[in-house]
């Protein structure tokens, strides 16, 4: 496969707002990466959050995502989706688990609200396995049928996510072929960070990367033989080799996120000084200056002896 992401980094990007709005969730996700804040942090009020997007619309920022912890579970969400609307905001997209979605009734009063993108969290092809991770009975039901009340409604951009663990790695291809079967328009498998629950949980949720990756790579190339954009995050070159297209570093925006009365004003350099890791060997590689590395806590608990810099050419 060519490889052409070097010339990507070039392009425009609309600049995003990533807003927070709290942690409260109505799954338990065992993999969670803001499992630890849940009991610890409220969420910001609904003028911190509409102060927010007031002061970035100002800048300039006309795309908007409303994350959490689970949105949907705030009384207030399709109030703040509506605000964002009334700002200017062209895209608004809500991050979900997907549950809520489940009923018709919120999923027309979500797009009413000015809603032009969903993205649920599909982490299983069966319910048993999905089930589990959220460890929540009756979860993969709901988010299935949430996606599909979204796509009954025409004009709403499907972006799903799938976080890759150890109980699921080995499904990604079958996690894929259904993403596809029920109509999403670019699916992500994002290999889990490990913080919060996930540390929690490390060896019980957290897979070698060296397993996971031929699965992840089986998962992609179902979305891409089905003509979807399709990406991994947190997946350094040295382990996308064929698939460097689809590292999704390559297409996360700049981004503001706003998270419990804090600001990270640039979202992908805070990824590469403090969340990623890239050691001395990696220098010798031809994806260096591109690639970002793995998560930080991955290689303090497993070591760097999987990531081998691939030779310049």
């Amino acid at each position: 496969m060519r490889f052409t992401g070097a010339y990507l980094r070039q392009g425009d990007f609309v600049k995003r707002l990533d807003l927070k709005v709290g942690y409260a969730c109505n799954n338990m996700c065992r993999h969670c990466a803001q499992g630890s804040k849940r009991s610890t942090l409220a969420g910001p009020s609904s003028e911190e959050l509409r102060h927010q997007m007031e002061e970035a619309c100002k800048r300039g920022i006309k795309s908007v995502v409303f994350t959490g912890g689970e949105p949907t579970v705030r009384p207030d969400l399709l109030e703040l989706v509506r605000q964002a609307k009334d700002m200017g905001y062209r895209e608004i997209q809500i991050q979900t688990n997907g549950r809520r979605f489940a009923s018709p009734a919120f999923t027309r009063a979500a797009i009413n609200s000015g809603m032009t993108e969903f993205s649920p969290a599909l982490n299983g092809h069966i319910p048993a396995l999905h089930d589990y991770l959220a460890q929540v009975p009756g979860a993969w039901r709901q988010t299935v049928r949430g996606i599909m009340n979204v796509r009954e409604c025409s004009g709403i951009k499907i972006i799903s996510n799938t976080v890759i663990t150890k109980p699921n790695y080995r499904f990604a291809d079958r996690i894929a072929r259904l993403l596809v079967s029920l109509g999403v328009d670019q699916f992500q498998l994002a290999f889990v960070h490990p913080c919060g629950s996930a540390w929690t949980n490390f060896d019980a949720i957290v897979p070698f990367i060296s397993l996971a990756t031929p699965h992840i790579h089986k998962g992609l190339q179902v979305g891409l033989d089905a003509g979807l954009h399709v990406m991994a995050e947190a997946m350094p070159y040295c382990h996308m080799q064929g698939y460097e297209d689809q590292v999704s570093e390559l297409y996360i925006p700049p981004s503001d996120v706003y998270e419990a009365g804090t600001k990270i004003k640039d979202w992908e350099k805070w990824r590469i000084q403090e969340g990623k890791w890239k050691g001395d060997s990696c220098k010798t590689c031809r994806y260096y200056q591109i690639c970002e590395g793995p998560w930080r806590e991955y290689v303090e608990r497993r070591g760097p002896s999987e990531f081998i810099p691939v030779p310049v050419q």
